[in-house]
């Protein structure tokens, strides 16, 4: 394997920076589905990958825990995280009641300024799903997703998004890896934009729903779950969605 090249020749970088590099690269093989759920990181193969000491690539492995990418097992070492159908579902019921509560929040129509920003990032991703370019995809994904429910005007509802998004990374890779999803998110992002831009609030919650399933329904069928049957919450507006219309079919 390629080593993943970290500084200029000669130049040492402080242990931090080093393992937040080695966790950043291996959470996009993680979404990419390089690594797999229940797969070993093993320490001596990240230190040659890397070219890094022990200890930096014991930091970025305690970091992709705390990121809750990873798992730790006695007599096992770290392992990349497995999610049972239960946790998937309750993963996904946070995602949901966040992000549909951001899209409650959002002034609506947004200013043209802050639709422009967003065609602007959507530009990025478009040429890279086009361009069969993965990395490209998840970063220029990432960097739209913030920015949308960055609208809503809550920094601590962004940062809960955005953890709770880090989470289900190992869960996203089936969705993420096949060319029908990405086209289909692409076209879903521009829907997304058009609802802001409209002030469509009603048609945006429901957007912003439909587009977590896919990700979800994708991990529950290759590890052979079976799809809750979901209740759309469009209609009641404001309700508290944990626990409602999620019991496994």
């Amino acid at each position: 394997m390629m080593m993943d090249k970290q500084a200029q020749p000669g130049a040492v970088a402080p242990v931090a920076e080093v393992a937040e590099h080695i966790a950043h690269a291996l959470e996009e093989d993680i979404v990419l589905g390089s690594l797999h759920p229940c797969q070993r990181l093993i320490e001596d193969e990240l230190i040659a990958r890397f070219s890094a000491k022990r200890h930096a690539v014991r930091d970025a492995l305690a970091l992709l825990e705390r990121m809750g990418l990873v798992e730790r097992k006695r007599n096992v070492g770290a392992l990349v995280r497995h999610f049972s159908a239960q946790e998937v579902v309750e993963l996904y019921e946070m995602r949901i009641l966040l992000e549909t509560q951001a899209a409650r929040r959002m002034p609506l129509p947004a200013d043209a300024q802050a639709v422009q920003a967003l065609r602007d990032l959507q530009q990025a991703h478009d040429s890279a799903v086009q361009a069969n370019d993965l990395r490209g995809v998840f970063r220029s994904n990432k960097a739209f997703h913030e920015a949308f429910f960055g609208l809503c005007g809550s920094a601590v509802l962004v940062q809960a998004i955005g953890e709770y998004a880090r989470r289900t990374h190992a869960i996203r890779f089936g969705a993420m890896t096949s060319p029908a999803q990405r086209e289909r998110s692409r076209s879903e992002h521009h829907a997304l934009i058009d609802a802001v831009a409209a002030g469509a609030r009603a048609q945006l919650v429901t957007l912003c729903r439909a587009h977590l399933l896919p990700s979800r329904d994708a991990y529950l069928l290759v590890h052979g779950h079976a799809i809750p049957r979901d209740v759309d919450d469009s209609a009641q507006e404001g309700a508290d969605f944990v626990g409602r219309g999620q019991a496994l079919a």
